[in-house]
């Protein structure tokens, strides 16, 4: 038989809803299923009624049904590979009970009768019966499917299975795939736990709602992706490189032999898609599929649950961005085969004691660096007398009264940020959802912070000492401390990483080698060098061909709140900004000098344009042309020709609400050029600025709301680029 790996590409199968089923033939129409993420799933109930109802069928009937796929057993002779019906049904009559045939009545291929197909099934059990029944319907599924199929590898693959479940039925064996395509599962760690590690990776630091939140949109996910149709290798093939198209037409195939297919043909052994593949096949579908999954939901948000609408169509979408980033991200840890949560970025020793990234407020290390009072590793530092591994306390809540500083011109009155403090940190009062739930870009040490305070992790200040032994556990800490550096600068000496002085620490320098300098500026290093020479002359060794490079502390910051002092001073800055747009928010009446003759006025002139504070640059007045009947003769003729241009023609007028009745839901700004016809007799394009802008807007209108593999997209495309051409022809903006 044929290796299926051999044999398997055509247009996508992405259309879920009214999907072919898993083996391509037609759904039962009365059992589609109404949950978009679970897709295919009418077909699968289909194939379960039909077997439910042959193995219900009288012993006789039932081996009528096999004696079909049964070899005739009369003599060796005979080649007859099937018992066929002298009197087959006829189309009028395929709607009436067929009496089952006798086991005397003759095949009409080879003259024998019925009971020599079948006498190797006289002593079977009632249960093998309808094992090999199963897959009897299964074939007729897959006889369907080959004929229906227009793919060709996808019918490829139909046809292999096809062939195999013909032969498991005739040596009444059980089927398994032959061939190159391997055994599940084909890459560890799989997809499902990918995904896991990134929640985990990811969204560890939430509060437990907000975390199951996080997990609930995994499983949805994970959910979408077993039952999702993929694209057919020819397709993957328009849009990838030669090599990682061979490679996706092999996970292709075992898809569709391992998972796909055996949905709805249940005699062949199933596995999830997310459980026997990984991180490649993941890469090679998760573009197209995100996109074709968001699109889905969108369609179909009326179908989906109240309770999940909001959950699927606003976080749903920044959670799989999120997790785009891990899956294509060169150095994402949640695909490494030994995943553990990190307590924080330092290493994590004991149970759960780690050594923080950050200092306590009375003696800190700028943000992100990676050390205590031991110093930064690898650096000719000053550092006091150490402790012995005191546990730090947790500073209490920051109130306003300690924020004593001296009063700058321009400062907010104190009584103000008193009451918006009120309204920020009263959860009644905040405006919309919390924003910050999926937030990419978190302040690095905000999981540390917030695992600290909830006791999960601890942080003690260490150190070596000569003086006095040391405590053997805060030895195997320094130990472990010094391998994190070891790690991270492989050629620095152990031996230079340990070296200390013992004075007030206020700053950190190194000589950083072409290797070292990016990791220095994650840390908070810089080439700006502001201590004075005299201060660390003789205290640091120069190397020839390395930069020096400073750490400044202000030990006026508690750097252990950083992040959380930030985030309460963008919510104060937030609420002022609203303060003040309800101040000065006004209406202003229409203009109407234009119904009056007046062809065109100053942008400035507007009312409250000059109250927001926007004042037209002289670079920008000169950029326009003087002219406006220059302008309006150029803008013109221009428009004309993307008018007359063969891709115009999705644009050329407004979108009717018949024809996409949630268009103006999805698109705020419609335009067209119908539109801007009108627009530029009544003399509205004042500057080219407007003109353009428009433009674009017609183009961004279409891939915002169609997907990028329509015609319409690929009309815009091309007018896109027409109509960027003619404008660098005409001079209306740079070449």
């Amino acid at each position: 038989m044929a290796d299926p790996a051999t044999q398997s590409s055509a247009q996508p199968r992405l259309q879920q809803a009214q999907s072919s089923g898993p083996a391509g033939s037609t759904p039962n129409p009365g059992a589609a299923s109404s949950d978009p993420a679970r897709p295919g799933l009418s077909q699968q109930q289909w194939s379960s009624q039909k077997k439910a109802q042959v193995r219900s069928f009288p012993r006789a009937k039932k081996l009528e049904k096999l004696g079909v796929f049964s070899s005739c057993k009369a003599n060796d002779a005979c080649k007859c590979n099937g018992w066929k019906n002298p009197n087959p049904p006829t189309a009028a009559r395929m709607e009436l009970q067929q009496q089952a045939a006798s086991l005397t009545e003759a095949c009409r291929s080879c003259g024998h009768s019925l009971a020599e197909h079948v006498s190797h099934l006289e002593n079977v059990s009632e249960e093998e019966i309808n094992r090999l029944l199963g897959m009897v319907v299964d074939v007729e599924n897959l006889f369907m499917s080959v004929h229906k199929e227009e793919d060709t590898d996808t019918k490829q693959v139909y046809f292999y299975l096809f062939k195999l479940l013909r032969k498991c039925i005739l040596q009444m064996g059980k089927p398994v795939v032959e061939g190159s395509l391997g055994s599940p599962p084909f890459e560890k760690p799989n997809i499902e736990q990918g995904v896991l590690n990134f929640v985990q990776y990811k969204f560890s630091h939430l509060a437990s709602k907000e975390r199951q939140t996080m997990y609930e949109l995994s499983k949805m996910f994970l959910l979408c992706l077993n039952y999702w149709k993929l694209e057919t290798p020819s397709q993957f093939r328009q849009r990838a490189q030669k090599e990682d198209a061979a490679a996706y037409k092999v996970d292709y195939t075992r898809w569709l032999c391992y998972c796909h297919v055996p949905q709805s043909n249940d005699s062949l052994p199933r596995y999830e898609t997310c459980q026997v593949f990984g991180r490649s096949l993941l890469k090679s579908i998760f573009t197209v599929t995100r996109r074709q999954l968001l699109e889905k939901f969108r369609v179909e948000k009326d179908k989906l649950p109240p309770e999940k609408r909001t959950l699927i169509l606003t976080h749903f979408p920044k959670f799989l961005s999120m997790l785009e980033e891990e899956i294509y991200g060169e150095n994402s840890p949640i695909w490494e085969a030994d995943f553990t949560m990190p307590a924080s970025e330092g290493t994590q020793l004991g149970h759960q004691t780690v050594l923080s990234p950050v200092s306590v407020s009375g003696s800190p290390l700028s943000k992100g660096s990676s050390g205590s009072a031991l110093g930064v590793t690898g650096l000719d530092v000053a550092c006091s007398e150490p402790v012995t591994g005191d546990k730090r306390k947790l500073p209490e809540a920051l109130t306003l009264e300690d924020a004593k500083r001296i009063r700058v011109m321009g400062d907010i009155p104190m009584e103000l940020v008193n009451e918006v403090m009120k309204t920020i940190t009263d959860p009644a009062a905040m405006l919309g959802p919390e924003t910050s739930l999926l937030s990419a870009n978190a302040a690095r040490d905000e999981t540390a912070r917030l695992e600290e305070r909830r006791g999960i992790i601890e942080f003690h200040v260490i150190g070596n000492s000569l003086s006095q032994k040391s405590n053997k556990k805060i030895l195997m800490w320094l130990v472990g401390l010094q391998n994190v550096f070891s790690h991270q600068l492989p050629r620095m000496p152990k031996e230079y990483i340990t070296r200390l002085k013992k004075v007030f620490i206020l700053y950190f320098l190194t000589y950083a080698d072409e290797y070292a300098i990016g990791y220095f500026k994650k840390q908070g290093f810089s080439k700006d060098i502001k201590v004075p020479k005299s201060r660390y002359l003789g205290y640091i060794k120069d190397y020839e061909g390395a930069t020096l490079m400073e750490c400044e502390l202000n030990p006026r910051i508690p750097y252990t709140e950083l992040s959380h002092i930030i985030k309460r001073q963008k919510e104060i800055i937030k609420k002022l900004i609203e303060r003040k747009q309800n101040q000065i928010r006004k209406v202003y009446p229409g203009l109407t000098c234009f119904k009056e003759g007046v062809r065109q006025i100053p942008v400035e002139s507007i009312p409250g344009i000059r109250e927001t504070g926007w004042r037209p640059s002289a670079k920008e007045k000169s950029k326009e042309l003087k002219d406006p009947d220059l302008l309006y003769n150029m803008l013109k003729n221009l428009l004309a020709q993307i008018k007359t241009h063969p891709d115009a023609w999705p644009f050329m007028e407004p979108v009717k609400k018949s024809e996409a009745p949630d268009y103006y839901e999805v698109i705020r700004f419609p335009i067209d050029l119908k539109t801007m016809t009108e627009r530029l007799k009544n003399r509205y394009y004042v500057t080219k600025k407007l003109f353009i802008a428009d433009l674009q807007r017609v183009i961004t209108n279409c891939r915002e709301y169609n997907p990028p593999d329509s015609e319409y997209c690929k009309c815009a495309n091309t007018l896109e680029k027409f109509f960027y051409f003619k404008l660098k022809e005409a001079g209306l903006i740079d070449k």
